[in-house]
């Protein structure tokens, strides 16, 4: 029983990105010509990942599910609707109310701190989109399941969480027969900033986990923390973008070393980052967890473009001595 659950969360962690990438190419036509080929390129390049980690995943034993996996799934719920009610009704907005969520629950309940940050992400969807905390409920209770299902799956890659909480929010909005929010392209003027903030946001999370001694929710909640806080009065007009991307690049910070092994890798994910934010920002419009799975794709497409050569050298290996 555990390996078809296994199964269906590895298709959930590929299906989640690529409605992601291919609500971006499929964007409205203010969207600039050349950014369509960003989702394109990333979407291509972490197909090597994918079919690595589903030969690895095969081997893996599973023994079953067990009790934990269920707290598990009610902390995914349990963050989402907290989370929720933080970003919108409090006013904190979805950067601050998900960063400080995952902040608090790294800190006192380090057991659940993944999946509890898993379900801020959901949290963090717009009330264009849900209204209420019912459907934002439904929405934790399908990522929570989703988490328990992706256990083993993907683990390392930054942004995976995120993924999980976009995989219940698509889910949720398909089964509501519901709309996404309105949404328009951002401009091309903002790219630069953008990229820039997501590769420092990227590198400081990075560095309060290796440096600071941090868990990986607590240095990301920390530097989505600061950024929620500090960019928007720093810079009136484009503060909330800049927030908005560095909480994103912070995913990327939280990947492991078996995942992308140097600063430098992290970096380039982290820029990638905002260049796959600037592309899917029309992109199922008010969902949350779009920032983790943008994450999630950024760093399946560097470690994909890390692992291309060998790949290939293996394949002209297998070709020549079959010749």
């Amino acid at each position: 029983m555990y390996g078809p659950i296994r199964l269906a969360g590895y298709l959930a962690l590929l299906v989640t990105p690529a409605a992601l990438l291919l609500g971006a190419v499929r964007a409205p036509p203010d969207l600039h010509a050349g950014a369509v080929w960003v989702p394109l390129g990333v979407g291509l390049a972490g197909t090597v990942v994918a079919a690595t980690e589903r030969r690895r995943l095969s081997r893996l034993e599973g023994s079953g599910l067990a009790r934990a996996d269920a707290v598990d799934a009610l902390a995914v719920a349990a963050a989402a609707v907290v989370t929720y009610v933080l970003s919108v009704r409090a006013g904190l907005g979805p950067v601050v109310a998900a960063a400080a969520v995952g902040l608090l629950v790294g800190v006192g309940l380090p057991r659940i701190d993944g999946p509890a940050y898993c379900g801020t992400f959901v949290g963090m969807a717009s009330p264009a989109v849900f209204p209420s905390l019912e459907p934002v409920a439904v929405a934790g209770v399908i990522a929570g399941l989703a988490f328990v299902a992706t256990a083993g799956s993907f683990d390392g890659f930054g942004g995976k969480y995120g993924t999980i909480a976009l995989f219940g929010c698509i889910t949720t909005v398909a089964l509501l027969d519901v709309d996404y929010a309105a949404a328009s392209a951002l401009e091309p003027r903002l790219a630069p900033a953008v990229v820039l903030v997501a590769g420092v946001a990227a590198v400081a999370t990075v560095a309060l986990r290796t440096r600071g001694g941090a868990s990986s929710v607590v240095a990301s909640a920390a530097v989505g923390l600061v950024a929620g806080i500090a960019f928007p009065s720093l810079f009136p007009s484009l503060g909330s973008t800049l927030a908005v991307v560095a909480f994103c690049a912070s995913f990327a910070g939280m990947s492991g070393d078996e995942r992308l092994a140097t600063t430098g890798q992290v970096a380039a994910a982290g820029c990638l980052c905002g260049l796959v934010y600037f592309a899917v920002a029309p992109s199922l419009s008010g969902a949350g967890g779009k920032l983790g799975t943008t994450a999630f794709a950024s760093c399946l497409a560097v470690a994909g473009t890390l692992r291309l050569p060998a790949v290939v050298r293996s394949r002209l290996g297998r070709t020549a001595s079959s010749g």
